[in-house]
């Protein structure tokens, strides 16, 4: 008798967790994954810092924000030389001193709306010639600038644009110019403007209000072969126009 009242007493103990869990209201259900969205560029490329500051800062205001996970990669068309690993970027040393800092500011403010606010500023002064004061945006954002001093000023700041140049190498389709815009790991070569589109169709869950309105046939830029101010910012296969021929997604 006492072995049977044991037995039940071990029965309603390992039911006890079943019991609890059915009377507790259901786990709500993880959300939709993000769409992966990468823009690789320089600091001192102007179609870069006008992308930046005119389309991608528009994201945290739109809404959309909230359906992609954002990475920046501050390298672009720069290059690796000789044994001791020096960056030789395309605009030259105040480029590869931007980049650096760019760099330091993401991994020394891993919050995306932090580093991406820092970012913009720089890029909005360098958008209207105004490069040298970028240290001001510091004071504008309200952030320390010491983390970001001592980074760029370092061995580990070489080491972060190291970082981002292997990425950058590493792109399959290798990277042909900037901005290079990556939705869920499909580059947008030319089209990179209309990225949103792009993000919206992706996306899977409940879409924000700027995908509405957004149709479903997305236009196809043809490659384009020179620019007009003989900057190029292509890795050397080709060169950029500024002139872009848009043609619909069946070629015509």
């Amino acid at each position: 008798m006492a072995g049977s009242r044991r037995a039940l007493r071990l029965r309603l103990v390992l039911l006890l967790p079943a019991v609890i869990g059915a009377l507790l209201p259901p786990a709500a259900a993880a959300g939709p994954p993000k769409v992966s969205l990468a823009l690789y560029y320089e600091s001192l490329c102007p179609y870069c810092s006008r992308f930046i500051v005119t389309r991608l800062a528009g994201i945290f205001d739109s809404g959309l924000i909230h359906a992609v996970d954002l990475l920046l990669v501050p390298y672009g068309n720069a290059h690796v030389r000789g044994a001791n690993n020096t960056i030789t970027c395309q605009h030259g040393p105040d480029e590869c001193l931007l980049n650096n800092v760019e760099a330091c500011a993401i991994e020394a403010w891993p919050d995306l709306n932090v580093h991406f606010g820092f970012i913009n500023c720089v890029e909005d002064l360098v958008m209207n010639r105004k490069r040298e004061e970028w240290q001001s945006c510091f004071q504008k954002q309200g952030l320390d600038p010491k983390p970001v001093m001592e980074c760029y000023n370092s061995e580990h700041g070489h080491k972060l644009s190291l970082k981002y140049g292997k990425q950058t190498d590493a792109l399959v389709p290798p990277h042909k110019y900037v901005p290079w815009v990556v939705v869920d790991g499909e580059p947008l070569y030319e089209d990179y403007e209309n990225f949103e589109a792009y993000v919206c169709k992706a996306y899977k869950g409940h879409p924000p209000k700027i995908c509405q309105g957004l149709g479903r046939d997305y236009p196809i830029v043809q490659q384009v072969v020179e620019v007009g101010n003989g900057v190029t910012y292509n890795s050397g296969d080709f060169e950029l126009d500024d002139k872009i021929k848009m043609v619909s997604a069946d070629g015509n």
